[in-house]
């Protein structure tokens, strides 16, 4: 197993060829089925509300990405048992867990294309059952019994919390730069993308060497995969996406688009921007202006760029892994993440 940052460069899909999710899911679709499996057992509970609030999200319609890198990535340990279906189950109830309380802090309208928990079953209900899910992702952790894998999804979920409440306070505040932006996008985002990649070389008891290699694979992938969801705020509509166009800016947040825009634009356009994320220029014609200056500056397209930079750091820190089927799928899976347009 060579180091985590090899010299070994596998390059991104040629330009012209579409990539695709396919070969994904063709190799985890039998550990998927587990998971979905122990994911619809652990969502249960005595107390109506809860599955039903739970299942509103967690059967909306997302890929389950972060779960399913988890079995990938043991395929490509070639690991034969089935600790990892328990524990892939954890990595999605955190992942929903977030999303849940995001929602609420957010007072997002939609999620995944239909209306957000909080709007059919309220605020305090939605918290509560996301408290309820980051503990059936515990009681899994606990569970398997390794203190390895135990410190590593704890500690992801550690981190998550902080990059969200930095990035609470990174919201209107226009001076925001693109290094703090990105390390609250390695906390929000990719600490969980990391975790769910290395738990898999811990249960198939590998050494450090490629539990690093995993772990930036997911990190690298993490960071990419919000730069492209960051890129698409300004860059589709919401008949696409699953959301409102729009809610980032209207929000105040300081995402990569913003940032480049305000740091090329001239005194009048960052008056603008000034004035936008303070809160003062929402409406629809202040987004469109704010659209019409990002497009003028290409920020989605430098945004973009940068998210194709770190999708080369994740692709060549699995380098040192046999080729071969799980590998090409692990590839072909970055290379559709930031190629997508919703």
């Amino acid at each position: 197993m060579r180091a985590a940052m090899s010299a070994q460069v596998v390059n991104l899909r040629p330009r012209g060829s579409q990539p695709s999710l396919a070969p994904m899911l063709a190799l985890t679709a039998a550990g998927m089925n587990s998971v979905n499996s122990v994911i619809l057992d652990r969502m249960q509970s005595e107390i109506p509300l809860i599955p039903a609030l739970a299942g509103h999200l967690i059967s909306g319609g997302g890929k389950r990405m972060r779960p399913m890198l988890t079995v990938a990535a043991a395929e490509l340990c070639g690991y034969q048992g089935t600790r990892h279906h328990k524990l892939a189950a954890s990595v999605e109830f955190i992942h929903t867990a977030t999303l849940l309380h995001d929602d609420v802090v957010d007072g997002s309208d939609l999620r995944r294309g239909k209306a957000a928990a909080n709007i059919v079953y309220g605020n305090p209900a939605t918290v509560l059952v996301g408290d309820f899910l980051f503990t059936r992702a515990f009681e899994l952790m606990v569970e398997d019994g390794s203190l390895k894998v135990l410190k590593i999804l704890s500690k992801a979920s550690s981190v998550i919390a902080e990059g969200e409440v930095d990035q609470l306070t990174a919201q209107r505040r226009i001076e925001t730069s693109e290094e703090h932006y990105l390390q609250i996008i390695g906390s929000k985002t990719a600490a969980l993308f990391a975790a769910a990649t290395r738990i898999s070389a811990v249960v198939a008891e590998k050494g450090e060497a490629e539990e690093q290699a995993l772990d930036a694979y997911g990190r690298n992938l993490g960071i990419a995969f919000q730069l492209v969801d960051d890129a698409i705020d300004y860059d589709s509509e919401a008949a696409e996406s699953g959301k409102d166009k729009g809610d980032d800016f209207r929000e105040g947040k300081m995402t990569l688009p913003v940032i480049l825009a305000y740091a090329r634009g001239d005194e009048t356009e960052r008056k603008f921007w000034q004035e936008a994320i303070a809160g003062f220029r929402t409406e629809d014609e202040d987004l469109a202006h704010a659209v019409e200056l990002i497009n003028r500056h290409k920020c989605v397209e430098a945004t973009r760029e940068r998210a194709r930079h770190f999708a080369q750091r994740a692709i060549d820190s699995i380098a040192g892994f046999p080729a071969g089927e799980a590998r090409n799928a692990m590839v072909e899976a970055v290379e559709f993440a930031v190629a997508r347009r919703y």
